[in-house]
């Protein structure tokens, strides 16, 4: 990513401007930007920690408690540099939020994707950002445009068929919606939850072993790893029921963003979905208002 001083400039000497004069293009830099320096806040945390309280091993290597006596003894090192580093990305992660909060909110459908739990002012303005909905006639373009269309393939000495930071966005999302799932007002976080335990039933019940047979014959797996012990008796592992399950919650927000986009866009309500209009499936989940 291209280091971009001009955007680090509006922040530090005039955020209320920025916020005014933000593009969709600032927009995409400062959210990656933005998990760029969350990284290194929690790096920066990290190594305070570890000097404010040090690992301690035994003789074959393994971590250990240290002793009472070794705890009292300990003397951290200075840290003030780290301390000033990790108070520096705070700093700028709260102009960012605030930048991409009022970004967000002067976008037609702002105030409803920050209406959803999970979804907070960066996830937000990275929709916002990344997706123009009159290149977008059906939720599937989206979904295609994030990569999260399994059909999709991404062929030797061909350009990527998806937005690699709108991939990364979603699996973010994905994670986000996992961290609500308790939370009362809720929607997408219960729907990975109920698709999670759909996906187990039928896992378990073998219906998943073509699928578990293909896996072990295109992709190279370790003998010696759990996902393999699964495979090898036709069972997705669990990280696979996991990621299935997000990608179904985020798809389905995917296609609730969609369809509120495309009526306030447009004046009219989007296509009906695929499996709808095409396939005959009556159920349809319909968006929060």
């Amino acid at each position: 990513m291209e280091f971009n001083f001009e955007t680090l400039l509006k922040l530090k000497k005039d955020v209320r401007k920025a916020e005014v004069i933000l593009t969709d293009k600032e927009a995409r830099y400062i959210v990656d930007l933005y998990y760029t320096l969350q990284d290194n806040r929690i790096a920066s945390e990290g190594q305070i920690r570890a000097i404010d309280k040090p690992t301690f091993y035994d003789e074959a290597g393994k971590k250990r408690k240290p002793t009472k006596e070794e705890e009292a003894a300990y003397i951290p090192e200075p840290h003030e540099n780290l301390d000033a580093f990790k108070d520096m990305f705070d700093t700028l992660e709260s102009n960012m939020v605030s930048i991409l909060k009022n970004y967000a909110a002067n976008h037609p459908i702002g105030d409803w994707l920050m209406s959803i739990t999970g979804i907070g002012p960066v996830l937000a303005a990275g929709l916002l950002a990344h997706i123009d909905i009159t290149q977008c006639p059906t939720a599937g373009h989206i979904w295609s445009y994030a990569g999260l269309n399994p059909e999709q393939k991404w062929e030797k000495k061909t350009k990527r068929p998806w937005n690699a930071q709108l991939k990364t966005l979603c699996w973010k999302i994905g994670e986000s919606f996992v961290k609500v799932s308790n939370n009362p007002n809720d929607v997408y976080g219960k729907l990975y939850k109920q698709r999670k335990e759909y996906e187990q039933v039928k896992n378990e019940a073998g219906e998943y072993a073509e699928q578990a047979k293909r896996k072990l014959t295109e992709t190279k797996i370790g003998k010696d790893t759990d996902a393999y012990k699964s495979y090898i008796i036709g069972k997705l592992p669990p990280a696979h029921i996991q990621s299935r399950s997000k990608r179904y919650a985020v798809k389905i927000f995917l296609s609730h963003l969609h369809e509120y986009w495309y009526e306030h866009h447009y004046g009219q309500k989007p296509p009906a979905p695929y499996p709808i209009a095409i396939l005959g499936h009556a159920h349809k989940i319909d968006k929060p208002e």
